[in-house]
């Protein structure tokens, strides 16, 4: 049986690394790539398997380097089946405080990263006709306009019409292109910055009155990832908890008991 092979950006923490170990779990081989390679390479020796994986440096923002990252995979096992453009960066500042400097980091990163790793690793995927799948990690911000969020908000709304586009025209060649958006999270990035009270108002905006699991977004990434997906192109999940669907607090509804 021929093993499939993953590449994941972002992959030294959070929802990158829940996928790294997805995708082990299910038998996949895995490239695991982050700008930062010394976290990377930690995260690559706490597998608990890492012989079906390796860890490469890489800056998503640049052809070059991604290039390069290409390169290794093919060499490790000349072939690819699936990407997931999960690395990302956040600048919360308000829209007349943000720099040119700090608008194109993060677009740079969270917008041509993902075209950069797809367009890449795509003409991969097409050597020998076996096609693939592209999964890109957008987020609630994409959807739902809030303050503070001018770059990074800007930014996931264009990867979810990059996920169309691509959807549209790599589709025809055999590549699937699909997104999956996160709302809120349980990393350790929430963790520190989000106060009691901002956990409690997502709470009562969310009507699973929880915060996800970076396990349970995993899943979903590799359930796109996977055959189990193959009649699904271009579209983008909320694993969300049904924070998308509601758009409004439920404390009211929550503390009503029906009659």
């Amino acid at each position: 049986m021929i093993k499939k092979v993953a590449v994941v950006t972002g992959a030294a923490r959070g929802i990158g690394l829940a996928t790294v170990k997805q995708l082990i779990s299910e038998g996949w081989y895995v490239a695991m790539l982050d700008v930062d390679a010394v976290a990377n390479s930690e995260a690559h020796q706490s597998l608990s398997d890492a012989s079906n994986v390796i860890a490469i440096a890489c800056d998503i923002s640049s052809p070059e380097s991604v290039a390069a990252a290409a390169e290794r995979v093919m060499s490790q096992w000349s072939r690819v089946d699936a990407l997931v453009n999960n690395a990302g960066i956040a600048i919360f500042k308000p829209a007349l405080e943000t720099t040119f400097e700090e608008w194109s980091q993060v677009l740079d990163v969270n917008l041509s990263g993902a075209f950069i790793c797809s367009q890449i690793f795509a003409r991969l995927m097409l050597q020998g006709g076996k096609g693939g799948a592209i999964v890109n990690i957008t987020s609630i911000s994409a959807t739902r306009a809030s303050t503070l969020r001018v770059a990074y908000g800007t930014s996931k709304a264009g990867l979810v019409h990059l996920t169309k586009q691509l959807g549209a025209e790599l589709g025809t060649l055999g590549i699937r292109v699909n997104a999956v958006s996160p709302g809120p999270v349980e990393t350790a990035m929430a963790k520190q910055v989000h106060t009691p009270e901002i956990r409690t108002d997502y709470h009562d905006a969310i009507p699973l009155g929880r915060y996800g699991l970076e396990e349970e977004l995993a899943k979903a990434i590799y359930f796109l990832c996977s055959d189990q997906s193959s009649y699904i192109n271009g579209e983008t999940l909320n694993v969300d908890g049904g924070f998308a669907a509601t758009g409004i607090g439920l404390a009211s509804f929550r503390n009503t008991s029906p009659e």
